[in-house]
């Protein structure tokens, strides 16, 4: 078996191979492909264990396809799926396909000697006629075996049924795999677990029209504790996209990993190498208080997705408001924390200092009144705790020169203070 397979593999980051992927030589370069339809202008962490895939062949020094799904997003998968998705506008595709192209060009290397290439499928599918496809596509498929397919069955199961639009979708995305292989010798591809129907149906267009032999992979999905799948039509998405999920949530939504799930996602979602996540799971069993697994994964994914920066500033933010009351930081991590939050400077006071005045002279409220009746509803907090009452005061000590607080609005809104 590949290498690279048998070593995603180890990683549990393969769930399920094709026929004939264990026969591949262990020498030859393939050319591999993912799908991602722009039903949404962000990917989110369903889609990471893909990418992660995809960045696994590259670094292995095979080629990396990128299909951004223009022609199959004006349609919806129906894989996984309990009714039928919302259709688009050409514009909103459009828009959206644009969107995660910037985005999908931050995972892998598009320079130097084996550069990914991302392609549109709008480009091949677009000016194909109906007729055209029923002749050049539709004759190649078995309605008895479509409909032996797992996401139709499950869909003819429930009230709604599937739609002629749905149904469709899966002759997409054989085509483009088929159209791929054509044009760039591609004879892997690989999506989610969900895909796998999909996948074999490509494989099947391909012998039929070429009488050549392809294959396929399937990562796992990832899930919620219960069980749910987590993506943008479940409501529960944890978006790449700085603006729809800051990195400090996205770096909260890793540190808050279970201890039962901490070592697969380290696993998944990060190259640190097995041994070495073996030895730090040793170190988190023996004080799993400490989240040592955890703060490792967060700091890794949160790296790869936003960068070395962000991941800095979210990390010390965590530790601000969850660990130091009234820290000493440096110019350079203010700066850092910028990016989550507005920074007011204020002159450190020589008595205690009302909370009132405080709230409202760092900008958190407009005006004196507004952060009295936020106090009285219990919705401000300073350094994690609550404000019980707005005659409260803030003790010298933690206002001398150097010192910050972070001032909380709501349960997700943060303000710091910086005295000088």
């Amino acid at each position: 078996m590949l290498e690279v397979i048998e070593t995603m593999c180890k990683r549990g980051l393969i769930q399920r191979l094709t026929e004939g992927v264990k026969d591949i030589p262990d020498k030859e370069k393939l050319t591999v492909y993912a799908g991602f339809d722009p039903t949404a202008d962000s990917l989110h962490v369903g889609n990471l264990a893909v990418i992660t895939a995809l960045s696994h062949f590259q670094r292995a020094g095979h080629k990396v396809l990128m299909v951004v799904g223009g022609a199959t997003g004006m349609v919806g998968d129906p894989s996984g799926k309990s009714q039928e998705r919302k259709l688009l506008g050409p514009e909103d595709v459009r828009h959206n396909a644009q969107c995660l192209k910037a985005q999908l060009s931050r995972f892998l290397s598009f320079e130097g000697e084996n550069p990914a290439i991302m392609l549109d499928n709008n480009d091949w599918i677009g000016p194909m006629s109906f007729i055209d496809w029923l002749r050049e596509v539709g004759k190649h498929f078995s309605v008895n075996s479509m409909l032996a397919k797992k996401s139709v069955a499950a869909r003819l199961q429930s009230k709604d049924g599937i739609s002629f639009t749905e149904f469709s979708y899966m002759t997409m995305q054989a085509f483009d795999f088929f159209h791929l292989f054509e044009k760039f010798g591609c004879t892997m591809q690989i999506g989610g677990n969900d895909q796998y129907g999909n996948i074999t149906a490509g494989i099947e267009l391909i012998r039929r029209k070429c009488s050549k032999r392809v294959f396929g992979a399937t990562v796992p999905l990832v899930t919620t504790a219960s069980g749910k799948k987590f993506g943008k039509s479940e409501g529960n998405a944890v978006w790449l996209d700085p603006k729809k999920t800051s990195p400090f949530h996205f770096y909260q939504f890793w540190i808050n990993t279970s201890d039962q799930d901490v070592e697969n996602f380290l696993c998944l979602f990060t190259f640190l190498d097995l041994a070495h996540i073996q030895d730090v799971m040793k170190q988190h069993s023996k004080a799993p208080e400490k989240k040592i697994a955890q703060r490792l994964l967060a700091r890794e994914v949160t790296s790869l997705v936003h960068g070395e920066e962000q991941m800095k500033g979210a990390e010390l933010l965590t530790k601000l408001l969850y660990h130091d009351t009234a820290p000493v930081i440096k110019k350079e991590q203010l700066k850092a924390l910028s990016q989550f939050m507005p920074v007011t400077t204020l002159k450190a006071p020589s008595s205690p200092l009302d909370v009132v005045t405080l709230v409202h002279g760092a900008e958190v409220t407009t005006s004196k009144s507004e952060a009295r009746r936020l106090i009285r509803q219990g919705g401000i907090s300073i350094n994690r705790r609550r404000v019980a009452s707005e005659k409260d005061t803030i003790d010298p000590e933690d206002t001398a020169k150097g010192k910050v607080l972070i001032i909380g609005r709501g349960k997700s809104k943060y303000h710091l203070v910086e005295f000088v």
